[in-house]
């Protein structure tokens, strides 16, 4: 008796009952409400991203998006958006809108975009999990599409990353739901559809469900498909738990590959593997046969080529599964944990790491392949080898280009609960009712990612307290690597705790690195967040690297973050800004522009501070033996590495201009030092004389071109022996009344006025400057004392622009005293803070200025730091280009100056404006010679400027009154109180605000505090590199008319 047709009915029926429970199920819209549900239908999570090709040939030479049986379904699709699923449920018809996929919708004009860092931005306050607002926003996306399969072969829909609880629907069946947003989540839609008909899709996304309570990321809060969608095919005899996991390590030899394939399969299927060398030779291979259950292949590679960030050398796995192929990068690695140290292949590597969100300024979360090879170009070019995947796993390609190129990854579960706070009382990480939630999430992460050579590091999540569930998902992502990849696993909320095989903490300074490496930890010591970018920051991050080379415990860290999470917007007038928490909406939920803590900006450039981290993180350093002798050191730092394939430049300056230049060809071993010598030229004594050292390679290496420099130093030879000063003016004529004094020196043969000053009493400075008839600078200002400096985030993270005020009211009201000492005029300031600053200003031989300065320290218990010690004045607009010898060509401070080299360079006031989301401080320089601009140069054997076509109050955002404060609007409305803000919270300001004055402001100074950045909520810049309020301070320059005296013949004097 044939029984089939009775299977085929009661199959029929039961997929029938099936759908109509199913249907009943998602058509209720109750899932995103309840917190057992993380998915349902036949959702299929925990599984490597797998799509299969017709021939080997095609699997390994195209990408995954070319296969026959890859159909992306992203483009415009129709939308309609709702403020809440009742709304939803009233008007299920309503006319749609076009919308692009991928793309959040609030960044398509849909909802509105909300930041908030640690807190729920549905419940700001005292969250009550799993309790969620009566209204969430909801969005139905749906389209149209035609599949295409074969009988034998089934269909699957494939969703990247869609940020909100998800319910599909295929041809108005429900087909399953899922809540993890970071995941790739996959359904079985065969049953729904027909091959070559075409068929209705429809996802209905809520904004936040119970899953929201485990994805309080610091990043905008916003929703919608922002990863790719995509249908797949296979054949019908692979079941859905189909997957396979590849272990390539060494063995104790470390040059023998220990190479582990593992298939499993809940039904019987054929297939065979070859793994093949970069060559496509064939290098191991399994025969065909069938596997049901687990099935698990190895091999010994014989001295294999390793994998590790500085030498990415892949294999590739074709696999033959059922008729189809499939690839797979391989890389061969060895990763354990021996005392105290992380071993790659027998090293304790340094991780030179940065934090990195998914950002694109457009498009929100969705990032493009463009945007991805940009962000690892740049890390590439600025010695970056280590991303941590904050706070959740990426999509598949940056892991494919991570494997390609050379990055270790940090790989971390899409995990954050930050808004619940840490006390175990509170943490749902210690609420034993959350450990399904939790699971699911770390558990999705690691067999969709657990393949790529990249992950060298497990993450449980980010700032989720800790506690049980922590603990046994700890255990079990142990037991799961244990005699098999041997990957650390890692939670930074875990602390001192045992369940995080490293200690990686958050934002510790410079002395807390010294401490962990001088007490040997008995762990690898690799904080998760350091140096935080936000602004002008990234300051002593040389000092935090100075004890991570010097103790083999101390593995590196992870910059936070990588960019800054501006969205592009215009004002009315067309002008172009980034926009950031507080922004939209009316009165919402915002931490501020606290989202902008990138070191590049939304557009992908780069900010300054980026020079430093190039510097720090290089892979090569020059070391001074004996300079005048020509005898140096080179340190390779590299592990895996010789210098061979390097060049070594070497350029000798002079007072900026080049004297000689050479190359040497290396040969330095990993991990070693070489000492060489150069040829030296004779050295003028009259000038100052450095060498500059360049390490090039020498072709082309993945993402680098040939000839790019990985790594610089920059080493004295010798000092300048400078005539004296030029003496004072002989016939100083002076004139004095209750307004002003006047010095004025005259031809001693026609008795005219060559040049003169004039202190303005009432005014309180130098109002005048006058060299042969014309005004050196702007009468209306003059040249005036200035302590002051436009806050930067770090500033108002540490209370500078309140502790400090008595400096910004005395660059602005001068309590002053003028006199006339027979040589001189002497200004004596008497500041807010107590401080006396005294100035002597004297016209020397030649009509040229000088000033001398000194500020007299006042003895205190509680002193308090000083913003800067300078001067100020203005120039005409048309004074814009300047040349300079200092450190360049980025801007540099007292705190950050490793990466930007003394020389001589050009640029303007125009271009030297930091285009920080928020308008701050930009635009320093420190240790420089001369400034000439403007038909004069300020010089000094030692100085500091900005200059800048706007005044410090323009980039101050205590004096964009037209801009209200950023209110955190997390509580009542009433807590916005303006007085208390004042001075605290910083000004909804932005790039747009900044407009180029009619003018050229140059700060002269003899130096500007720090800008700090080991955090920017409390930190300070280190003490030494401050001014302080306590200690006195001299500070001498000149300013030289070009017709009084060139700069280069100014350079052979000691103003």
């Amino acid at each position: 008796m044939d029984i089939r047709p009775y299977i085929i009915t009661a199959l029929a029926a039961l997929l029938a009952s099936s759908a109509i429970t199913a249907q009943k199920k998602g058509t209720d819209f109750t899932e995103h409400l309840d917190q057992k549900v993380v998915t349902e239908g036949n959702a299929v999570t925990r599984r490597h991203e797998t799509v299969f090709f017709n021939s080997a040939k095609d699997a390994l030479s195209k990408e995954i998006e070319a296969s026959p049986n890859y159909s992306s379904l992203n483009g415009v699709w129709d939308f309609r958006y709702y403020d809440s699923v009742q709304d939803m449920l009233a008007d299920p018809d309503k006319a749609p809108s076009a919308i692009k996929v991928p793309g959040n919708w609030e960044v398509q004009g849909f909802g509105t975009a909300i930041y908030v860092n640690h807190p729920y931005e549905f419940c700001p306050r005292n969250p009550q999990p799993p309790q969620l607002p009566d209204k969430i926003p909801t969005g139905v996306y749906s389209r149209k599409f035609t599949p295409e399969f074969g009988v034998r072969e089934k269909c699957y829909l494939n969703l990247c990353g869609v940020k909100g609880g998800v319910y599909v629907f295929v041809n108005e069946t429900f087909v399953g739901y899922s809540e993890d947003s970071k995941d790739l989540v996959r359904y079985d839609i065969t049953p729904y559809v027909g091959s070559g008909k075409e068929a209705d899709l429809r996802m209905v996304v809520t904004r936040w469900s119970t899953g929201s309570y485990l994805e309080c990321q610091d990043f905008w809060r916003i929703s919608g498909i922002e990863r790719d969608v995509y249908l797949s095919r296979e054949p019908a005899t692979v079941p859905e738990d189909f997957d396979w996991n590849v272990v390539s390590t060494l063995a104790d030899d470390l040059s023998t590959g220990d190479f582990r394939l593992s298939v499993n399969s809940s039904k019987p299927i054929n297939v065979s593997w070859t793994l093949l060398d970069a060559d496509g030779n064939e290098t191991a291979k399994g025969n065909a046969e069938t596997v049901q259950g687990v099935k698990q292949w190895r091999s010994a590679i014989k001295d294999v080529r390793r994998w590790s960030a500085e030498t990415p050398d892949l294999y590739t796995l074709l696999l033959f599964v059922e008729g189809k192929y499939a690839k797979a990068n391989v890389g061969f690695r060895r990763l354990e944990i021996v005392g105290n140290q992380f071993l790659v292949n027998g090293q304790p590597v340094k991780f030179k790491g940065v934090n990195i969100h998914e950002h694109n300024q457009f498009t929100g979360h969705y990032v493009t392949k463009e945007d991805i090879l940009t962000d690892l170009r740049l890390m590439k070019e600025h010695n970056i080898n280590a991303i941590r995947t904050c706070h959740y796993p990426q999509p598949r390609l940056f892991y494919e280009l991570c494997d390609k190129y050379g990055f270790y990854v940090y790989d971390e579960a899409n995990i954050e609960s930050h808004g619940m706070g840490y006390k175990l009382t509170r943490t749902l990480g210690n609420n034993p009712d959350w450990l399904p939630q939790h699971r699911d999430r770390i558990l999705n992460m690691y067999y969709r990612t657990r393949n790529y050579p990249c992950v060298t590091i497990l993450s449980l999540g980010n700032e989720a307290g800790n506690g049980c569930n922590f603990y046994d998902t700890y255990r079990e992502l142990k037991a799961l690597e244990k005699d098999g990849q041997n990957r650390p696993v890692c939670y930074e909320r875990a602390e001192y705790e045992w369940n995080t095989d490293m200690l990686v903490p958050q934002y510790p300074g410079s002395e807390w690195f010294h401490k962990m490496g001088e007490s040997g930890y008995g762990k690898p010591v690799v904080p998760s967040e350091y140096s935080h970018a936000m602004g002008n920051s990234n300051g002593s991050l040389d000092r935090q690297w100075k004890y991570i080379y010097e103790y083999p415990n101390l593995q590196g860290g992870f910059i936070w973050d990588w960019i800054d999470q501006g969205l592009y917007e215009t004002d009315a007038e067309g002008r172009m800004y980034w926009a950031y928490g507080g922004d939209y909406g009316e009165n919402t939920p915002s931490d501020g522009n606290f989202n902008c803590n990138g070191i590049i900006a939304p557009n992908r450039s780069l900010h300054p501070a980026m020079a430093e981290v190039k510097h720090v993180y290089q892979d090569v350093a020059v070391t001074p033996v004996d300079a005048s002798k020509g005898q140096f050191r080179l340190t390779n730092r590299f592990y895996f590495r010789s210098l061979d394939k390097h060049i070594l430049k070497w350029t000798v300056i002079a007072d900026g201009s080049r004297i000689a230049s050479g190359d040497i060809r290396l040969s330095t071993a990993p991990q070693s030092d070489e000492d060489f010598s150069v040829g030296l030229p004779e050295l003028p004594s009259d000038k100052d004389c450095l060498i500059t050292f360049e390490v090039l390679i020498a072709e082309k290496e993945g993402l680098l071109p040939k000839g790019y420099v990985i790594g610089y130093d920059q080493i004295k030879l010798s000092d300048a022996v400078r005539q004296e000063i030029p003496v004072n003016a002989f016939d100083i004529r002076m004139t004095q009344d209750e307004s002003a004094i006047t010095l004025e020196w005259r031809d001693a043969v026609t008795f005219k006025t060559k040049a003169s000053i004039v202190f303005d009493k009432t005014l309180g400075c130098l109002r005048s400057y006058s060299f042969k008839g014309k005004n050196m600078f702007n009468d209306d200002f003059g040249l005036r004392p200035l302590f002051w400096r436009a806050p930067t985030d770090n500033d108002y993270g540490n209370g500078m622009p309140s502790r400090n005020q008595a400096f910004k009211t005395s660059s602005r009201e001068f309590d002053v005293k003028a006199d006339f000492d027979g040589e001189s005029i002497v200004a004596e300031y008497t500041l807010a803070s107590g401080n006396i600053f005294i100035v002597c200003y004297t016209l020397l031989e030649g009509g040229i200025l000088s000033v001398h300065s000194d500020f007299k320290g006042v003895k205190s218990a509680k002193p308090v730091d000083v913003p800067r010690i300078g001067f100020r004045l203005r120039l005409p607009a048309s004074a814009d280009s300047f040349t300079y010898l200092g450190r360049g060509p980025e801007e540099n401070y007292a705190d950050r100056f490793g990466g930007t080299l003394i020389g001589e360079y050009s640029s303007s006031a125009s271009k030297e404006y930091v285009r920080y989301v928020r308008p701050q401080e930009c635009g320093h320089h420190i240790d420089c010679e001369y400034l000439s601009i403007g038909g004069l140069a300020i010089r000094s054997d030692r100085f500091e400027f900005n200059a800048l076509r706007c005044a410090v109050e323009d980039l101050d955002s205590e004096e964009a009154v037209q801009r209200d404060y950023q209110w955190e609007n997390k509580g009542p409305l009433t807590e916005n109180d303006p007085a208390k803000a004042k001075n605290r919270l910083r000004r909804q300001t932005h790039i747009n605000d900044y407009v180029e004055r009619d003018f050229v402001e140059v700060c002269v100074d003899y130096a500007q505090s720090g800008v700090g950045g080991y955090d920017s909520w409390g930190a300070r810049p280190d003490g030494d590199r401050c001014l302080w309020s306590d200690r006195d301070y001299s500070f001498r320059f000149a300013i030289v008319p070009a017709r009084a005296m060139g700069v280069r013949k100014s350079l052979g004097f000691d103003f």
